[in-house]
């Protein structure tokens, strides 16, 4: 029996179109620091590389929409901030140390703390003014209704 448990490796979706060369390498180097967090440090569960807490996600879809989950144990709506451009949902906020473990000694600190921000890459278009967050038992849960795409046609062709 393995020591350290393997974890499979997230595979990149395919970029949008429509992401600049800058986001698209924006997206790439943050999964790739994700990856790469979870797999060194969150197996030992050391301190992440910046120090901070970062919630973990679900990404679902189905034929009307895509569903985004982000386990935020804690938190009230106050506390987070969602905004969607593009195909990317951008999810931040901060968990804030409670007074009791500010003032007082610390026997044991396993439970993070600090500013998170999240850029998540959509699998599909999304319209961004039908996106509605519900936050219940300590988990996010995103629903951003899919674009209705315009059915293909065919295109004749005249001859001169």
């Amino acid at each position: 029996m393995p020591l350290i448990p393997w974890r499979r490796k997230t595979s990149p979706p395919e970029q949008p179109k429509e992401l600049s060369p800058m986001e698209a390498f924006r997206s790439e180097l943050n999964r790739w620091l994700e990856d790469f967090e979870r797999e060194f440090f969150g197996t030992w569960g050391w301190p992440t590389t910046l120090g901070t807490w970062v919630p973990p996600i679900d990404i679902c879809e189905n034929d009307k929409e895509v569903i985004v989950r982000a386990e935020v144990p804690g938190l009230r709506p106050e506390d987070l901030e969602l905004s969607v451009s593009g195909n990317q949902l951008t999810i931040s906020g901060e968990k804030r140390e409670s007074s009791e473990r500010r003032s007082g000694g610390v026997y044991q600190a396993e439970c993070r703390y600090g500013r998170f921000c999240r850029f998540i890459e959509l699998p599909s278009p999304v319209d961004s003014e039908r996106v509605q967050a519900e936050l219940s038992n300590g988990v996010l849960t995103v629903r951003l209704p899919k674009l209705k795409e315009a059915p293909g046609r065919r295109i004749p062709i005249k001859a001169q």
